[in-house]
């Protein structure tokens, strides 16, 4: 693969020295444990201001809590642990890279890549990954144990740069969040709290689940275009000057011809798991399944099927993977099999320990409330400039990615604003379904250069596999372009949408 390209362009070079800055800041853990420290600090400076911003979830001024208080102090030391341990991100890599090491160990991935890169052609290989990422999401956080590190091997394997196909789908997975074809947990989940804010100037207003579901569906060609652009026409020709990939030190599998014993593996471990992935969702047709919420619905996040998709990925890819091995001879009794899951977990001893701290981080500054504060103060701000109703939509989209930057959790960021933004915007006319669709707008496209975002420090991780010396600086400097054109894209492709009056969804309308 070729190193030595031209010299850097204006923006290679800005780029290079956002990298640069940005490596210069601790590991992440570090990192983590630096702004658990910060936010302690600002905690107990804020305690003792009054603050008028009306945190919505409890009609009340909104207090900055202590944290270097005896009590706080004391809660921290003894739910230390419980916060580590309950710190969903955790569980959901940890389990999920279970099963994908016993598919990867014993081969079964290996050859499964080489029958999709039979049919694919390479031209193609981008958008494929860019779109699987962006459908990723349908199955909650599979994409970020599962697409991210697989296109990196991919791209690996046909020789590009492994961190251009790593960086192409964490902006498929991540950047394109709310862009989806197929419905999702996030839309009812949105839907709840939008409903809930608009009832505050129409008590009988009903908002539809799916009332950005047309929006969301089309955004997905323009976006998986400019990622596809971006990937190969800027980020990977730099990626090929900067930095080398230690193709000695990588452990990926090799592209040769299947041997017909690994095709009848193949074969039977492929049917399989078919068998077993239709014989469960035959289980789901039933309106009375226990895999259905309350109200019957499959996609919320409250449904057993939702919560059981990480327990899923770890059964489905066991599966077909010891099937695989035992039938080639890669796994001979279920020592190999553990080994296997060892061997996945060992590579993921340094995210553990960035989890510890970023749980930490994460617990205080949610129980401080200054992301709270952040949030309110940033849409009344927002509401007391008295924007036409075009820049208003715009300065919603601005205003939710930069709080994205601190407040990672969609729900709970539109839990906090969208009480303020929903009624005020309903005054100019602009209806709730609208308001939501430039919520979800900002809302994903600065997920991917946040490293306060819990996935970020595990796709460092994932480039770190290939480039050993690759940082949180590095990372950000290869999103940062795909950060800023997906804003602008996406923002523009909703005016348009608005301009022309293409609905966004059902029972949706632009105005109220």
């Amino acid at each position: 693969m070729a190193n030595e390209l031209a010299a850097p362009g204006k923006l290679g070079r800005v780029l290079d020295g956002i990298e640069r800055v940005g490596n210069k800041l601790p590991d992440p853990a570090m990192l983590f444990l630096i702004l658990l420290f910060a936010v302690w600090g600002l905690s107990a400076l804020l305690s003792g201001v009054s603050f008028e911003a009306i945190d919505p979830r409890t009609s009340s001024p909104i207090e900055v809590k202590n944290l270097l208080s005896a009590e706080a102090l004391t809660h921290f030391l003894t739910s230390m642990v419980t916060t580590f341990t309950a710190f969903a991100p955790l569980g959901v890599v940890l389990v999920a890279m279970l099963g994908v090491g016993v598919a990867e160990h014993s081969g079964f991935i290996n050859t499964a890549l080489k029958k999709m890169l039979k049919v694919t052609p390479l031209k193609f290989l981008t958008p494929a990954v860019v779109l699987v990422g962006i459908i990723s999401h349908t199955a909650t956080d599979a994409g970020y144990v599962v697409v991210i590190p697989l296109a990196g091997v991919i791209f690996f394997t046909v020789g590009r740069h492994p961190l251009a196909g790593i960086a192409a789908a964490f902006a498929g997975v991540s950047g394109g969040f709310c862009a989806n074809f197929i419905p999702s947990g996030i839309d009812p989940l949105l839907q709840s709290f939008t409903q809930s804010a608009a009832q505050i100037v129409d008590p009988d207003i009903q908002i539809n689940p799916l009332n950005n579901w047309f929006f969301a569906a089309s955004s997905c060609i323009p976006i998986m275009l400019i990622i596809w652009y971006l990937t190969d026409k800027v980020l990977e020709p730099r990626l090929n000057r900067t930095h080398k990939v230690n193709t000695e030190e990588v452990d990926v599998p090799s592209m040769e011809e299947s041997t017909p014993k690994e095709e009848k593996a193949f074969r039977v471990a492929t049917f399989i798991m078919l068998t077993a992935v239709i014989g469960f969702f035959s289980l789901t047709v039933s309106e009375t399944s226990t895999l259905r919420d309350a109200n019957g619905s499959l996609t919320s996040f409250s449904a057993p099927l939702m919560q059981s998709i990480v327990p899923l990925i770890f059964i489905f890819f066991v599966i077909p993977g010891m099937i695989y091995g035992y039938m080639t001879g890669t796994f001979k009794n279920s020592i190999d099999v553990v080994q296997a899951m060892s061997k996945s977990m060992s590579g993921m001893s340094h995210y553990i320990v960035m989890a510890f701290f970023c749980a930490q981080f994460v617990a205080a500054f949610s129980a401080s409330n200054l992301g709270a504060l952040i949030a309110v103060e940033g849409a009344s701000g927002l509401q007391a400039m008295n924007l036409s109703a075009e820049v208003t939509i715009v300065g919603l989209i601005i205003l939710v990615a930069f709080v994205n930057l601190f407040v990672g959790s969609s729900s709970a960021k539109w839990a906090l604003i969208g009480p303020v933004l929903v009624p005020m915007l309903m005054q100019l006319n602009i209806s709730p379904d609208l308001s939501q669709a430039a919520y979800r707008v900002g809302d994903s496209s600065s997920n991917i250069i946040t490293p306060l975002m819990p996935y970020f420090p595990l796709v460092v991780v994932y480039c770190q596999r290939y480039v050993k010396d690759i940082g949180i600086g590095t990372l950000i400097s290869m999103m940062l372009p795909f950060s800023l054109c997906l804003l602008a894209l996406w923002s523009s492709w909703l005016l348009i949408y608005w301009s022309i009056g293409m609905p966004l969804g059902l029972g949706a309308s632009y105005t109220y």
